[in-house]
């Protein structure tokens, strides 16, 4: 049970810029995890499992990637009770990212835009703090560890393929499931990567690949793949085919949008990048309502865009998400969303 209100750190951290409040966060939580500090914001996890993918996750929320972009607050962030958490999005090389300014809130709309650009440490840094977290020296871990994978801004995008498969390969041995990050709005002609031609080729190799590592390892890792928000339905429906073709086992829906009808007038509403929160929630239902018509009742697929309540979390659910994630209510409401939107679901399923 966590013992801070989470209205207090909001103010004092509200009153920060934004990646530096991030920044903060990211550090006190990575000191606290594994001790007794972790109290403050602990929750216990709602059991309410689900079978995905091949995998048990043991309650429908989960954290969705990057937050937590290098792997440095696994066990802090499980902590607060999610079902399974993603880190990311890793890339081969480390690189800085976009210039600063690059994170913005927009309070007015519960949304935030960013144009971080996928700033990390690379994999070898990535892969060493995965190992590092107690959750994967447990025999038995209480939830379950997604990891992002995605390109380097310096990689032609005619050579994006390279990028993921070296990232499959050193992710694989330590993930629960991995999501190939082709959305992001801050890495220039990532998302050419979800039309057709290039999705099949992309996902071909990485089927290939997956292949070669699943009879290396002993072991069959569910890949998701993570997509846009800005796709009409046809382009839903190629992208669909597209996963079943090539044997994909999931699909994230969504990430940050590019559309900024919801926030017009708003203060910093016309900055570059990704706009996430509440105003990329209908985009996001509709998207995941379409894949759901496509790709029928059994296909998995993660719900992320918007959820700022536990009646949102629900609302996912019922437009075809079989499990949620959250980040941007995360920032807005506190670690309590993910208990009491995990408890909605389950009420919602009984």
């Amino acid at each position: 049970m966590s013992l801070v209100p989470y209205g207090l750190a909001r103010f004092a951290l509200f009153n920060l810029d934004p990646e530096v409040a991030h920044e903060l966060t990211m550090a006190a939580l990575a000191r606290a995890q594994g001790t007794p500090l972790q109290l403050a914001y602990c929750a216990a996890r709602v059991d309410d499992p689900i079978e995905l993918a091949g995998l048990r996750f043991p309650n429908c929320v989960g954290l969705a990637a990057g937050l937590d972009k290098n792997a440095h607050c696994i066990d802090g962030l499980g902590a607060m009770g999610f079902g399974f958490v993603e880190v990311g999005t890793v890339t081969p090389k480390a690189q800085p990212g976009n210039p600063k300014p690059r994170m913005f809130r927009l309070p007015k709309a519960n949304a935030l835009i960013n144009r971080l650009g996928f700033n990390n440490d690379g994999l070898d840094a990535f892969v060493a703090n995965v190992q590092r977290s107690a959750l994967r020296r447990q025999k038995n871990p209480a939830l379950l560890l997604g990891l992002n994978i995605g390109k380097n801004a310096a990689t032609p995008i005619e050579s994006a393929t390279d990028d993921y498969l070296i990232c499959l390969d050193g992710v694989y041995p330590h993930a629960d499931y991995v999501t190939v990050n082709i959305s992001s709005p801050n890495t220039k002609n990532l998302r050419a990567l979800q039309s057709d031609e290039a999705l099949d080729g992309l996902l071909a190799a990485i089927a290939e690949r997956r292949s070669v590592l699943a009879e290396k390892h002993g072991k069959r890792i569910p890949i998701f793949v993570k997509i846009a928000p800005d796709l009409d339905e046809a382009q839903v429906g190629v992208i669909a085919a597209t996963l079943v073709r090539h044997g994909m086992d999931g699909v994230v829906a969504t990430n940050t949008t590019l559309a900024r009808d919801a926030v017009k007038g708003l203060p910093h509403a016309e900055e570059m990048g990704g706009l996430s929160g509440a105003p990329v929630f209908e985009a996001s239902n509709r998207v995941i309502a379409q894949l759901r018509s496509a790709l029928g009742a059994k296909f998995p697929i993660i719900g992320v865009g918007g959820v700022m309540s536990a009646a949102d979390a629900v609302a996912k659910i019922k437009a075809g998400a079989d499990v949620v994630q959250i980040y941007t209510g995360l920032i807005y409401q506190g670690p309590q969303l993910v208990r009491d939107a995990a408890l909605a679901i389950k009420a919602s399923r009984k």
